[in-house]
């Protein structure tokens, strides 16, 4: 712990009447006050401390902004792309307050058997253009989800976007169906390209330091609050709250759904690996390869 930081979890009436024994009479307005000049307001808990650290840490966010700053001068999109939480369907509770004339009811527990489906929100995130797309899937999160969720990106908006382009730079976690140590996410990125005609960089952040991502932390905050409040009834209905998304610095967002039902438990075979059209770079290259189409 910081010996700096300092905490009381004691109220201003509890703090009052502590004093009052110890023979000091104080009101709680003047217990707020002193509390205010101090520095002792009311904060939550935050997430900033690493669990882990990589080696490769600093090594491969510079290589992340080199990468970055080529594809910004050129008519390349960059990408930075992840699965957010997977959400319930059905009339559960959510955190969140809404302007209402009356207290919207859920039921008063969430079990899972209550709930009507689990959907698993896929992002795209357009760095260049500030613009987000979420894909709801309504099956398991898998690698071929992933690759078929930029796909349809692709074809829906970034093909418009993007009319010159030749390649594409992913920026995504390390963990997950889009692991770098998955040959299973290597084969539907090669299918990717080869569907696209891109050729296809993947750049994975360093493990512990997925917070990074851009949509981590410019897209699924104001998601999270657009969902907040009111209970996700269908997938119609979760697509309709995502696409209402917006922020006053130009972020939009807008939704699609998946109704595909993916594979799991799959396995790369030994011929599968063989026959990818891959390249890895040459420093740090199990975070940063391309995948280029195959040509037939």
């Amino acid at each position: 712990m910081n010996e700096k930081v300092r905490w009381v979890k004691l109220t201003r009436y509890q703090i009052s009447d502590a004093m009052r024994e110890k023979g000091v009479k104080v009101s709680r307005n003047v217990i707020r006050k002193l509390l205010k000049k101090h520095n002792l307001v009311k904060r939550k808990m935050q997430r900033k401390r690493s669990c882990g650290k990589s080696q490769d840490r600093d090594a491969q966010f510079k290589i992340i902004t080199a990468k970055r700053e080529k594809f910004a001068a050129s008519d390349n999109p960059v990408i930075s792309v992840d699965t957010k939480k997977k959400e319930l369907l059905g009339n559960l509770h959510r955190k969140g307050k809404i302007f209402c004339t009356q207290a919207l009811e859920s039921w008063d527990h969430d079990y899972t058997y209550l709930a009507t489906g689990k959907i698993s929100p896929h992002g795209i995130y357009d760095i260049a253009a500030n613009k987000a797309h979420i894909n709801i899937g309504n099956s398991s999160e898998t690698a071929d989800f992933i690759c078929d969720s930029i796909e349809s990106w692709w074809i829906r908006q970034g093909k418009a976007q993007y009319p010159k382009a030749t390649e594409i730079l992913i920026l995504c976690d390390s963990g997950g169906a889009n692991s770098y140590r998955h040959h299973l996410f290597k084969i539907a990125l090669q299918k990717l390209a080869t569907a696209t005609g891109l050729t296809v960089n993947i750049s994975h952040y360093p493990p512990y330091a997925s917070k990074w991502n851009p949509i981590e932390h410019r897209v699924f905050p104001h998601v999270t609050r657009a969902l907040a409040g009111e209970p996700l009834l269908s997938e119609e209905d979760a697509k309709l709250k995502i696409a209402s998304t917006k922020t006053t610095t130009g972020l939009c967002v807008t939704s699609d759904i998946i109704s595909k039902v993916y594979e799991t438990g799959k396995k790369a075979t030994k011929a599968m690996v063989e026959k990818l059209n891959i390249k890895f770079d040459e420093t740090l290259g199990q975070f940063n390869y391309v995948v280029s189409p195959q040509t037939t």
